[in-house]
């Protein structure tokens, strides 16, 4: 697998999101946001389990003490979500969410170091580039249940990453009007960015900057979407290398494995001519040489 993606589960996903490795289980969770599932892939058996809900799951991060429960951002909400066995994901809502426009939903999320819950919502016809966007925080605090924006003004908002001390966040706009990444000063006590900055402009590499991960040197590995690629950031936002997928729409990447070095990779299945890549849509892994950092887990 070294510097070659491997296919391990040919999902044909519509939108294969959010990948988090747990560790204890040796296996792998995704969504597949479209499809309203969330998948899981065993490294023992490779055996895939798919759960299906009532709205689209965008981005998921696990519970901390929880046995397979889930915080979730969904269509018009943070929810709790857990596998029940007929197949079906049970799902209790935590937080309401007011979109500034009609049609949206949640787009992507994981937790900060402290774990606290981060997602941004996004309009659901991309084309249209509206930038009613916004990035949430939850963290339980909430008595009314409902949650403010903490950021606004995108029009998708994604590649959202810390740094292994959680002193910076970085966040993207993949539309193609924008294409760019940018870093922000973290407050890990209060849970505030400031200080916004542009990371990178991806305008100037292949592929609009899609999921991300971060590893344990605190470089940035984002999906360069529509480019087949994975790009490697160093902190300092210089390109330190690009791994190749065979598909055109690589969504998200995540660490795990035994010694979490190795890259899973989600992706997309586009509608049309899929000849020139069939495994759209599918979950790859890749040995990019490099260790990542265990997702921190929801804590309420």
């Amino acid at each position: 697998m070294a510097n070659q993606a491997e296919l391990i589960v040919d999902a044909q996903n519509a939108t294969g999101e959010s990948p988090v490795w747990v560790a204890h289980e040796q296996a792998l969770y995704w969504v597949d946001i479209p499809n309203r599932q969330l998948l899981r892939w065993q490294a023992s058996d490779a055996k895939v389990t798919r759960w299906t809900a009532e709205q689209m799951i965008a981005c998921i991060a696990r519970r901390e003490g929880e046995d397979n429960r889930w915080v979730a951002g969904m269509e018009d909400g943070i929810f709790d979500i857990a596998p029940q066995v007929d197949g079906t994901l049970s799902a209790t809502r935590l937080a309401d969410v007011r979109h500034d426009h009609g049609n949206m939903r949640f787009n992507d999320g994981r937790c900060d170091r402290q774990g606290r819950f981060w997602a941004g919502t996004m309009v659901m016809d991309m084309a249209a580039g509206i930038p009613a966007g916004a990035l949430y925080q939850f963290d339980g605090s909430a008595s009314d249940g409902s949650l403010g924006a903490q950021l606004n003004d995108f029009i998708v908002p994604n590649g959202l990453g810390f740094s292994p001390d959680g002193r910076t966040m970085y966040l993207s706009d993949s539309h193609p009007s924008v294409q760019c990444i940018w870093a922000f000063d973290y407050d890990i006590d209060s849970g505030t960015p400031s200080n916004r900055r542009l990371f990178v402009d991806m305008n100037q590499y292949a592929g609009r900057p899609d999921g991300a991960a971060v590893d344990v040197d605190g470089c940035y590995w984002i999906c360069g979407n529509d480019a087949g690629l994975i790009h490697r950031f160093t902190p300092d936002g210089r390109l330190d290398r690009s791994l190749q997928v065979p598909v055109k729409k690589p969504a998200m990447c995540a660490f795990g494995g035994a010694g979490l070095d190795t890259l899973f990779v989600t992706s997309i299945r586009p509608g049309g001519d899929l000849s020139d890549q069939p495994l759209a849509g599918g979950v790859f892994a890749l040995r990019p040489g490099v260790a990542g950092l265990e997702e921190t887990r929801f804590r309420q």
